[in-house]
């Protein structure tokens, strides 16, 4: 199998690979500011789901294996027999599925803001519906409010409007395939299945994956810890790229250091 995904790669050619998974409804792009830091010790892959950004975009409803999958193809088209995962919300998703079903292919994983069952399922049906019928413009809105605290927006409204433009860009068919594949998606009891040392990163302020999905995560995976970021909402990463910077290179770091 070929992947049609589209990967943009960074760093050292003979480093460690680091697999970057963002959320759903934007690009590879959300992870820009953690690129300069990880990418001076991991050859840094950061790859559009299908449905996003440069990826096909074939005609849905897609599922989370489906997702899982393509992203094993594109380890094997860059011929990466193993690497380090790190996922955001829809990303964090497909590396559980990953970590869970191909466990060979896993050095260390990291999820951020996510969940492994995000119900009620009708909501995100409905939610496809719209989009497949009005466009992404009509939920944009709601949607970027919940990526950011209050705080942000006000303080920095260019971000947001950078991230509701990379939303509005999205595929529709694509956005609403993916959002079908998370009302179908129930990986609680893949989780026993992770073997990779496990890092679980929470926004105090997420209402798209509160923390409690974060600890419910953390207590199905062996040995994984949580860290929660505060005066972060479901962007974790954008709001507080130092930390989440941070936070990533002392996890995947210590593999290297071993």
């Amino acid at each position: 199998m070929t992947s049609r995904l589209h990967a943009t790669v960074d760093g050292p050619p003979d480093a460690p690979v680091l697999l970057l998974g963002s959320s759903l409804g934007t690009t590879a792009a959300m992870w820009q500011r953690q690129v300069p830091q990880l990418a001076e010790r991991f050859r840094v892959v950061r790859y559009d789901h299908l449905g996003h950004g440069r990826s096909a975009a074939p005609p849905g409803p897609y599922t989370i294996e489906q997702l899982g999958r393509e992203l094993l193809a594109l380890m094997d088209d860059l011929r990466v027999s193993r690497a380090h995962h790190a996922g955001l919300s829809l990303g964090g998703m497909v590396a559980m599925w990953v970590a869970a079903r191909a466990p060979e292919r896993v050095d260390r994983l990291a999820l951020l803001c996510t969940s492994a069952s995000l119900g009620p399922a009708d909501m995100w049906r409905d939610r496809a519906a719209t989009v497949r019928a009005a466009g992404l413009e009509v939920i944009a809105d709601a949607v970027v409010a919940r990526w950011f605290t209050p705080a942000l927006a006000a303080t920095r409204p260019e971000v947001v409007a950078a991230h509701r433009a990379m939303l509005t860009a999205i595929p529709a068919t694509g956005y609403a395939a993916c959002c079908e594949a998370i009302a179908a998606m129930d990986l609680r009891d893949e989780l026993s299945r992770v073997r990779a040392s496990t890092l679980v990163v929470a926004g105090a302020d997420d209402p798209a994956t509160p923390v409690r999905h974060a600890r419910a995560i953390v207590e199905r995976i062996p040995d994984a810890r949580l860290a929660v970021l505060d005066q972060a909402a479901h962007l974790a990463n954008v709001e507080q790229p130092e930390q989440v910077s941070r936070l990533l290179s002392e996890h995947f770091e210590q593999v290297v250091s071993e």
